[in-house]
């Protein structure tokens, strides 16, 4: 059965997406949430986009060189 994850347990899901991929279970209980949640839908946002650029400063680029 299904429950609701806090907003706390799904900023832990979505940061843990990003390490490895989630069951089914939790991806569609963090995707009931992020559809009733703006704000952790803009928290997933942001840790995705912190990662990215993360990842191209690791490889030496920015994003200013285009």
């Amino acid at each position: 059965m299904l429950f609701l994850y806090t907003c706390k347990q799904a900023h832990q899901k979505l940061s843990e997406d990003l390490d490895r991929q989630l069951s089914l279970t939790e991806r569609a209980q963090l995707k009931i949430h992020l559809s009733m949640c703006r704000s952790c839908s803009n928290f997933g946002t942001q840790m995705r986009t912190i990662r990215s650029a993360m990842k191209q400063m690791a490889a030496g680029k920015s994003s200013d060189q285009d």
